[in-house]
């Protein structure tokens, strides 16, 4: 008994020591001119990465937080950073790029097919398997069209509501997968809207983790299919970014 005891105490000891939260940062448009309420200028977002390697903070692939969430690996480096960018808009390839590529930073990229090589903001294919061949950037699902699922619900009948979501959460998934050769098993939620409906349709589609909007950290006591990540734009302050990263700015827990 004593052998098994003091082997769960090791073991307790261990997981604690090694146990991290990770601050997901999400950004959406880099524009050095046109203001707007998910912009952020590259040269604030260089600076932020200028932040991070100052103060010794690593920016990790979002493939080695979800293995460690996933319970996979039992470690992370203390002082974690996951970059993420939603949409697909150009401005990735034109101002993301560059800074990704001078300071060697992995990039989880969220796509929504719809607007790819249509819309004239947005990404290519060929652009997108360009990034993907730097070896810095993945690309991951964000629905079909980025619906508001809340809205949508309350307008539609429940069998069209759920053939939305078949093509919102299966039909994305296997357009990206064909069009770039790569699997797609992260999700971001629109608007970070989900709930548990949702979210139970996510996992049965494919998707190991989905992530959402919300002011903490990502964590293993963190639902699978709600993880939080911290939306960043140009208003907020250097300070501000230091609260963010640095674990003081963490809102409450996701109860639903």
């Amino acid at each position: 008994m004593k052998k098994l005891f003091f082997a769960l105490m090791t073991l307790f000891f261990y997981t604690a020591a090694f146990a991290v939260d990770v601050p997901v940062l999400v950004y959406h448009t880099l524009n050095p001119t046109v203001p707007g309420s998910m912009t952020i200028t590259p040269a604030k977002f260089e600076a932020q990465i200028n932040w991070l390697k100052q103060h010794g903070y690593t920016i990790i692939p979002m493939r080695e937080l979800v293995s460690y969430l996933q319970g996979k690996t039992n470690a992370l480096p203390q002082k974690s950073v996951v970059i993420t960018d939603d949409d697909g808009h150009k401005s990735v390839y034109t101002y993301l790029l560059p800074i990704a590529q001078k300071y060697h930073i992995p990039v989880t990229l969220f796509i929504y097919p719809q607007i790819i090589s249509r819309a004239k903001f947005a990404l290519t294919w060929e652009q997108l398997k360009a990034l993907q061949k730097t070896g810095l950037f993945d690309v991951e699902g964000h629905t079909f069209w980025h619906p508001n699922f809340k809205q949508d619900k309350k307008r539609m009948s429940p069998a069209a509501f759920q053939k939305m979501v078949d093509v919102q959460l299966i039909k994305s998934k296997q357009v990206i997968e064909k069009k770039l050769g790569t699997p797609v098993t992260l999700l971001a939620w629109p608007f970070g809207i989900h709930d548990a409906y949702l979210e139970n349709q996510a996992a049965k589609a494919g998707y190991v983790e989905a992530f959402s909007i919300a002011h903490r950290s990502a964590d293993r006591a963190e639902k699978p299919m709600a993880m939080p990540r911290y939306m960043m734009v140009e208003g907020q302050t250097m300070k501000t970014f230091a609260a963010i990263v640095e674990g003081r700015a963490q809102g409450k827990k996701n109860k639903s």
